[in-house]
């Protein structure tokens, strides 16, 4: 893989992560039209490692607080000021054991080979984005329970599919849950956390592997381009939900879900 295609594949990945238009499906998509061969899964999380550290820094006031009650919690002094973040903990935890367990699964067919299922999953995602502008969810974290949880770990672990977008799908879940708009969009990413670092711990005996096949300054800048991309993409996700425009994507997605059907 040449730098150029690297850095693409960074932008891609940046803006795709957070707009609801599946990073992975695009990724998939861009190396095909690119002609790009088969590359370990290990750069794919490289880049998501740059999106993951612009979702921290995003969230750092709510991230903090958690940690900090973990803190308090271990050190059993913690007080009433904690509950809530330690509940959101639970509730980030039992997400993410549902999502590996579905997300591990699904894994192990290589649906990224398959393109043209990548189509239909935009498709399906267009559909997800429509239906949220029908959702009016109120709840705040005060109101968030253990189904809630359940519901977006499932519908994250099946987001692994290529072309079904995680922000996008978990997102909509959380609003058709009941949740409010703000609330929705921070625990979509909440969740995000521990899910990319576990894809990391998997992926990183591969390491080698992505040598052989990425350069050094090729993998750098797709993560460079993926960080800078990721921050603007986020900041303009977040003015969306809070507005509930994340219908608008769909008008992307369909003609681009209909030409992959037919072109790849």
């Amino acid at each position: 893989m040449s730098l150029w295609q690297s850095v693409w594949l960074g932008v891609v990945q940046g803006v795709s992560e957070f707009i609801p238009i599946s990073s992975s499906g695009h990724l998939v998509v861009m190396r095909a039209v690119m002609g790009v061969g088969e590359i370990p899964r290990l750069y794919d999380v490289v880049l998501h490692i740059a999106t993951l550290i612009v979702v921290v820094v995003f969230f750092r006031a709510r991230i903090l607080q958690m940690l900090s009650s973990i803190y308090r919690f271990a050190r059993r002094t913690h007080g009433a000021e904690d509950a809530e973040n330690l509940k959101l903990t639970v509730l980030v935890l039992i997400a993410t054991v549902l999502t590996a367990g579905i997300g591990l699964t699904i894994g192990r067919f290589n649906l990224h080979l398959y393109p043209k299922l990548v189509a239909v999953m935009f498709l399906v995602t267009a559909a997800l984005l429509i239906s949220a502008r029908f959702a009016r969810g109120s709840l705040d974290y005060s109101g968030i329970g253990t189904r809630h949880a359940v519901l977006l770990g499932i519908v994250q672990g099946l987001a692994v599919i290529p072309g079904v977008s995680r922000s996008g799908s978990t997102i909509t879940a959380a609003l058709h849950s009941g949740i409010s708009r703000r609330q929705a969009g921070e625990f979509s990413f909440l969740i995000s956390v521990p899910a990319i670092l576990g894809a990391l711990i998997l992926e990183l005996r591969h390491f080698g592997d992505l040598g052989a096949a990425v350069g050094p300054v090729a993998v750098a800048g797709g993560f460079v381009t993926s960080l800078l991309f990721g921050f603007l993409a986020l900041a303009l996700l977040v003015r969306l939900i809070h507005g509930g425009k994340l219908w608008v994507f769909s008008v992307y997605l369909i003609p681009l879900g209909i030409w992959g059907l037919v072109a790849l």
